[in-house]
Order: structure tokens, then C-alpha cells, then sequence
């Protein structure tokens, strides 16, 4: 015989709806009431906002764009400083008695312009930064590795003052 579970049906269950209740729902019926009674000022007040946020930072950038042009002016005189110690410098024969003073006053001048305008963020990308720093870079190579009076090899001479008549170039465009 038959179970009698299997020929009568299962009393039905009676499901209750469970409701979720949000612990902090304090935002979420202000912007649904203030919505609801037509006076919402969310878009104003976040306007307001950023407008407030900004304007110190927007005060700060003007106060600073004169810093920055007298900071590109010096960058552009001490670059064209240093172009010019660097020829002068790789000019000079191997017989010049003052070949290795040259050349120590040129590594400390490169030493300090590296050291000065390396950690200038807005100087990182321009074409006369880039091209002096590879130009200051062979040349110090060269000393540090042949000594103060090795002459410089023809073609690294070539490729220094071409690189430095391009950041002439490209000074001269304020890049």
C-alpha cells in the first residue's frame, strides 16, 4: 500500500515577504523627499561645492605663473651657459694647458644643472631639456671614462653639437 504522504498533497506553506530596512538610509530619503516635494538643490549645492573646492587651487596657479616664466628664463640662460661651455670645452686640443680645468668646470656646471632642473616636472618633456641632458651625458661619459684630456671621437663630437644646436632650436621656440 500507498504512504499516506504520498496520496494526500502537502498542507500549503504560507511565504512571508521579509523587508529590508537600511541601516544609514538618511541620504537616500532626503534626495527622495526633497525630489518629491520639488524643491531638490543637489546639482547647485555640488556646484557650489566644487566651485569653493577650486578656487584656492585656481588662485595658487596664477600666483605661480610668474614663478614660472622667471623659472623658464633662468632655465633658458643657464642652458645656453652650459652650450657654451660645453663647445668651448670640446674645442679645446689635448695640448691646451688648461684642458683639465676646462673640463672639471664643465662636469661641476653639468653636476649642478642636472641636479637642478631633473626634478622639474614640466621641464621633463621638452625637447631642449632632453637633448642637453643626452648631450651632458656623452660628454661626461667620455671624461669620466678617458680622462680630462682625451680629445672626443669625431663622430660623438658631431652628434654633441648637433644636439646642442637643436636645444638652441628648440630654446629659442620655448620647448
Amino acid at each position: 500500500m500507498a504512504s499516506a504522504s504520498l496520496l494526500t498533497p502537502p498542507p500549503p506553506q504560507i511565504q512571508t515577504k521579509k523587508t529590508i530596512i537600511p541601516v544609514n538610509n538618511t541620504s537616500m530619503n532626503t534626495s527622495v523627499n526633497a525630489n518629491a516635494a520639488g524643491n531638490y538643490n543637489g546639482g547647485r549645492r555640488r556646484e557650489m561645492t566644487l566651485s569653493l573646492a577650486t578656487a584656492p587651487l585656481m588662485l595658487m596657479m596664477i600666483r605661480a605663473c610668474p614663478a614660472l616664466a622667471s623659472m623658464d628664463e633662468e632655465y633658458v640662460k643657464e642652458t645656453s651657459d652650459i652650450i657654451n661651455k660645453i663647445r668651448t670645452t670640446i674645442n679645446k686640443n689635448k695640448t691646451d694647458p688648461d684642458v683639465a680645468s676646462a673640463v672639471a668646470e664643465l662636469r661641476e656646471a653639468s653636476n649642478g644643472w642636472v641636479a637642478k632642473y631633473r626634478r622639474e616636472k614640466e621641464l621633463l618633456g621638452r625637447v631642449s631639456f632632453r637633448d642637453m641632458y643626452s648631450a651632458l651625458n656623452a660628454v661626461s661619459g667620455h671624461y669620466i671614462s678617458f680622462g680630462p684630456t682625451a680629445p672626443i671621437p669625431t663622430k660623438r663630437k658631431a652628434r654633441i653639437l648637433e644636439e646642442m644646436d637643436t636645444v638652441e632650436k628648440a630654446l629659442l621656440r620655448g620647448r
